[in-house]
């Protein structure tokens, strides 16, 4: 029983429900605010683990979240395409995927969200970790993903811009092959 929460198991489901609901609608609460899961705008950064179903390329996931299917888009990086339609497979796509796919597939991992909770397409917006890494991170420092700076989701910019820069330096991944 959920202290606080009438009716028992069915009282505890419905709040759940209730409380996914508000995660993935993503969109203005009561009073214009964005609402998560505990119904206010800091609540909507509330970090929650999903287990990863499909790797779609090197920045974007599906994972299983409320019982639904949600594509992640990951914050703050951007690797070159594999399967975006009327796009030629971009250079080092292949081992931008490959390497996202090594480092979360049938992973259960952390999703930690920004200001923003969705992009225009609705995806979830997302920094990614498994076990003790920053995938987003991992992605940039071994020359997998460029940054890509879109406010307001900008959090760890000032990092992965760090990491930017000694990719490139090193000629690390993309930045010494392409």
């Amino acid at each position: 029983m959920v202290p606080g929460v009438r009716g028992g198991t069915a009282g505890a489901l419905a709040l759940l429900a209730l409380l996914v609901y508000l995660l993935l609608a993503g969109g203005e609460g009561p009073g214009g605010t964005e609402a998560g899961p505990g119904g206010g705008a800091e609540a909507a950064r509330a970090p929650v683990s999903a287990p990863v179903l499909r790797v779609v390329d090197g920045d974007t996931i599906v994972v299983g979240l409320g019982g639904d299917e949600e594509d992640v888009r990951y914050i703050g990086v951007d690797t070159p395409e594999t399967v975006k339609p009327g796009e030629p497979v971009q250079c080092f796509g292949p081992e931008a995927s490959a390497f996202n796919r090594d480092l979360v597939a049938g992973e259960t991992v952390r999703l930690v969200f920004d200001r923003e909770l969705r992009d225009a397409y609705g995806r979830l917006l997302a920094y990614v970790h498994v076990g003790g890494r920053f995938v987003n991170a991992a992605l940039v420092r071994g020359g997998y993903a460029r940054t890509l700076e879109i406010p307001p989701n900008t959090d760890r910019a000032a990092l992965l811009a760090r990491l930017e820069r000694r990719a490139g330096e090193s000629g690390a991944g993309l930045w010494g092959t392409c």
